[in-house]
């Protein structure tokens, strides 16, 4: 690899970095090509171009933050939000660590500072008696609902992420007459595999749907819309219509939050936590490669520790 190139043109190299050195997925490397290419755009802009690896410094990286904070979205005509901000940054971040796993002279990653947005930081989640509402909205009696009480049972479940959801196979699932324990293995993001394993309702409710499954798709969860199943691959449903699922009985359970499918998987981080289970053992559970990105969840945990020091160790008892 030539190491005297300018920032832009180390673009390819990057990208055959984060396919085979991180594993990172098609999808994210285009995330990743669509996010740095404003930064490209910010260098060509301000007649940078040319600039390398080794030129680039802090005050480069203030302008362009500067840039993107009072950047107007030509679509919506809204500046952009903290947290699309932050992916851009992300990704410039990224290039930054690349270039010194590399060992080509940069600007140290750790200079790339995330805006700060308090909202960011809330993770939204179903308490229990919420997502029990949620569980028991879909009407069981018809094939739809029944599809989909077993849906929403292994989201909750599992705390797997919508596409590795809609991914899923039947025959991933050996639910044999009786069994009451089942775990599976499952690519995530970056191609990690992790094993998740499913509640006994969820199988219970998973059999249900299967034994009334009179096809042959090979895909877990199916569409059963007017018009569809003329090819196997035509039945799997998409993440968007997982997502229109979960909406669909949020309103009609009249939650007040308007849950997603990765709400669920909160929830399920949420649950784990609250029940003392160890913040290692529940990024395994998740399959998040840094512990970090786990973090997010403690605050549940951190609230109920302020409420029980409060209402058992006020120091009521005490003599004045």
């Amino acid at each position: 690899m030539t190491k005297n190139k300018t920032i832009i043109q180390y673009l390819t190299d990057f990208l055959d970095y984060s396919e085979i050195e991180k594993g990172l997925s098609s999808k994210t490397q285009e995330n990743y090509t669509r996010f740095l290419q404003r930064f490209f755009s910010w260098l060509r802009d301000n007649k940078l171009d040319k600039l390398k690896p080794k030129d680039l410094t802090s005050d480069h990286v203030w302008k362009y933050r500067v840039f993107l904070s009072r950047h107007v979205d030509p679509r919506t005509k809204k500046s952009l939000k903290k947290s699309t901000q932050n992916y851009y940054l992300i990704a410039l971040r990224s290039l930054l660590e690349f270039f010194v796993e590399k060992d080509i002279a940069t600007l140290s990653p750790s200079k790339i500072k995330l805006a700060k947005d308090k909202a960011d930081k809330e993770v939204k989640f179903l308490n229990l008696d919420q997502v029990e509402r949620l569980l028991l909205t879909p009407d069981i009696k018809t094939k739809i609902g029944l599809r989909d009480r077993a849906l929403l049972e292994t989201l909750f479940s599992t705390g797997l992420r919508v596409a590795e959801l809609v991914a899923l196979n039947r025959e991933q699932l050996k639910i044999k007459t009786g069994i009451k324990d089942l775990e599976i293995s499952v690519i995530g993001k970056g191609q990690k595999v992790r094993t998740v394993y499913f509640s006994e309702r969820a199988i219970e409710w998973l059999r249900k749907y299967l034994d009334g499954r009179g096809d042959l798709d090979e895909a877990l969860f199916i569409n059963y819309k007017p018009g569809t199943g003329k090819t196997a691959a035509s039945r799997r449903l998409t993440p968007k219509s997982v997502e229109d699922i979960v909406k669909k009985y949020v309103k009609i359970g009249g939650l007040p939050v308007m849950a997603t499918p990765h709400t669920l998987r909160h929830s399920f981080a949420t649950d784990l936590l609250s029940n003392g289970v160890d913040l290692r053992l529940v990024q395994e559970f998740l399959g998040h490669r840094n512990i970090a990105t786990t973090q997010i969840y403690t605050h549940v945990t951190n609230k109920q520790l302020r409420d029980i020091h409060k209402n058992l160790h006020s120091g009521k008892k005490l003599k004045n």
